[in-house]
């Protein structure tokens, strides 16, 4: 039973609100950093929308929008017939951390710049293709998209012509300035353009000079891993979870512990049992491959573990753009008070992976060194892509492009709702899909799983077994269940009931 709450009535002071800017957003984010901040405590009541809409002069739609999406990241709560409230959460301290450059790896300065190629190199890299051994990971698949391959967005929508417009305007008369060497942390127009659009789609407050530019999400983890850890140091992977991150982390040498995930994300009880853990690496919008997006007092308990311990947080927000219901949530990183969270982000999955563009967003202590190792790897990327996506997101082709892939990632994901075959022995139902671009259904047992994916790779389908993102060498002792990872948006809707055909057919036998 929740106890009655005893608040004083809401204080509107401090809340001003741009008129030229959208409403609900601001409203939101103003509360929200209320919440945060403690100035709107647990339990506090929020007046009702249409006495909100009042004492701010809005339309009572700006403020159901806003309270809308506080009620999806978990910030309020409805009581029936009560009211809404604030939710019960952690707190999270707002002092800022002066030691954010402890935990650095010492690899920058036991290289010196003028020479990257001494012999303790070769023992590095014999250690490391050791340690990829024991992380095999199972090979992308590539070629013409099939159903139901993971990881892949909607090819077919992307608009080609703008981009070869774009690309060949670039080439056509470059500008001689940017054809040497650029800035290692990425073009200064793709770096402002990307810091606008986090603040404006996801609450992420930060500059162009907190960003780096990278080759793809995976570059950016290994950044990560580069610079913040040393052999011997532990690092906390969901488990299942994505792979290659683990795999990314290993090869510094670091040791892995799989963290158990639950219905509200990573288990922070289990990472708070960990004494070595340095870092920790999430997936928390839409953990990967289960779907489960973290509960906000899940995501306070991981930021405070990471503040009381000084240690970090790779957040991957792989696909965070597709949320079938309000907004994308608000990342980590914007709920990050003491600068210890690195966001990654990624182009792949809103234009597709051969792009090979991503970005971090760093705490400002960690732009230089991660800026400096960058140019050491690869002195800076290639400068045409990242031109031309700076030009597709300054003429809004990027925003209407994220709109058209949701519209089509949602009609994809109905379209798999729709025609699942509910009736196969062992096989479960299809959860609820509210954000992403995958989805992972229970089967009863590993034996039936194998066969399930045999029988649809037979017959031209492609389906992953929940098996392979388990973490090798998984104790026994934990409770490793066997499913199926669908992605729903490689192919339309006429080819997903295709498939389904396909499988109904075969899985019956």
């Amino acid at each position: 039973m929740v106890e009655p709450s005893v608040s004083l009535p809401f204080d509107p002071t401090g809340i001003v609100l741009d008129r030229r800017q959208g409403l609900s957003r601001q409203l939101y984010q103003a509360l929200r950093a209320r919440v945060l901040d403690g100035r709107l405590g647990s339990g506090a009541r929020l007046p009702a929308s249409r006495d909100m809409a009042a004492i701010l002069g809005l339309s009572r739609n700006s403020v159901v929008r806003a309270y809308d999406q506080l009620y999806a990241e978990g910030f309020i709560e409805s009581r029936v017939g009560d009211g809404t409230y604030v939710s019960h959460l952690p707190k999270l301290s707002t002092k800022v951390s002066t030691r954010l450059s402890r935990g650095l790896s010492t690899a920058l300065s036991t290289i010196p710049p003028e020479n990257t190629g001494d012999s303790s190199s070769k023992v590095i890299h014999t250690d490391a293709l050791f340690r990829l051994e024991n992380h095999h990971l199972p090979t992308p698949r590539s070629g013409p998209p099939r159903a139901f391959r993971v990881g892949v967005p909607a090819f077919d929508l992307f608009p080609f012509e703008v981009w070869a417009k774009l690309q060949t305007g670039f080439w056509r008369n470059p500008d001689a300035a940017g054809l040497g060497y650029g800035d290692p942390a990425g073009e200064p127009m793709l770096r402002e353009l990307i810091a606008a659009y986090l603040r404006r789609s996801r609450g992420l407050s930060c500059t162009p000079e907190q960003i780096v530019i990278t080759t793809g999400a995976q570059q950016a983890i290994s950044l990560c891993a580069q610079l913040l850890l040393e052999p011997g140091a532990g690092v906390a992977v969901e488990n299942p979870g994505y792979r290659a991150a683990a795999c990314a982390f290993a090869l510094t040498g670091a040791t892995m512990h799989g963290v158990a995930v639950d219905n509200e994300g990573l288990d922070c009880n289990a990472l708070a049992a960990l004494s070595d853990c340095r870092l920790a690496y999430v997936t928390p919008s839409h953990q990967y491959p289960t779907g489960v997006v973290m509960s906000l007092a899940r995501r306070l308990e991981l930021l405070a573990w990471a503040e009381r311990n000084e240690r970090w947080i790779v957040e991957d927000d792989y696909d965070g753009e597709y949320r079938y219901s309000g907004a994308p949530l608000a990342p980590l990183a914007a709920l990050d008070r003491s600068g210890r969270v690195l966001y990654v982000g990624t182009f792949s999955k809103v234009a597709f992976p051969a792009l090979r563009l991503g970005y971090l967003v760093l705490p400002r202590q960690l732009v230089e060194p991660f800026s400096r190792c960058r140019a050491l790897m690869v002195r800076h990327s290639e400068v045409g892509t990242q031109t031309v996506m700076a030009q597709f997101m300054a003429q809004g082709h990027f925003q209407r492009h994220i709109r058209r892939m949701r519209r089509a990632a949602l009609s994809r994901r109905n379209a798999l709702q729709a025609g699942w075959p509910v009736d196969i022995p062992g096989v479960g139902g299809l959860p609820e899909m509210v954000a992403g671009l995958h989805v992972k259904v229970d089967v009863d047992n590993f034996e039936r799983e194998q066969w399930l994916v045999e029988r649809a790779l037979e017959a031209g389908v492609e389906i992953n077994p929940l098996s392979d993102y388990w973490l090798p060498g998984t104790p026994a002792s934990v409770d490793k269940s066997a499913g199926l990872v669908l992605g729903f948006a490689a192919v339309g809707e006429a080819g997903i009931a295709q498939a389904l055909g396909v499988l109904r057919k075969v899985w019956k036998g």
